[in-house]
């Protein structure tokens, strides 16, 4: 079992900055692959980004410029800056992990923490 907890979601203006943390914590020499996903009101969840044990990043196309994912392996963390947010960023974001690093549906889930972006 992999525990996450997220922290650092907000209300920011357009064009603002909101780091994402999440720490990883139980089985965490399982993890292979770290992300964030994210959904909006009414819509679907996606994928934002992630991380492989060995550095290999993933992004949506939404977010390519502005997200920059990474992990600190000595804390158990993986983070996501977000620059120059965007009305349509705002969702809840979620902290995942799994032992698989090609997995497209993630095992473990974070509760979730809100982004706001007021235009």
């Amino acid at each position: 079992q992999v525990q996450l907890v997220e922290s650092g979601g907000g209300l920011v203006q357009a064009g603002g900055s909101l780091r994402l943390s999440c720490a990883a914590s139980g089985s965490i020499f399982s993890i292979r692959l770290m992300g964030w996903y994210r959904q909006a009101p009414g819509k679907q969840r996606e994928l934002v980004a992630s991380i492989t044990s060995d550095g290999r990043t993933n992004y949506a196309d939404s977010v390519k410029g502005r997200f920059t994912i990474s992990r600190d392996h000595a804390k158990n963390a993986v983070y996501l800056q977000m620059n120059s947010l965007k009305p349509e960023d705002t969702a809840v974001y979620y902290c995942t992990s799994d032992k698989r690093p090609w997995a497209t549906i993630p095992d473990y889930w974070g509760q979730g923490t809100q982004v706001t972006v007021s235009s």
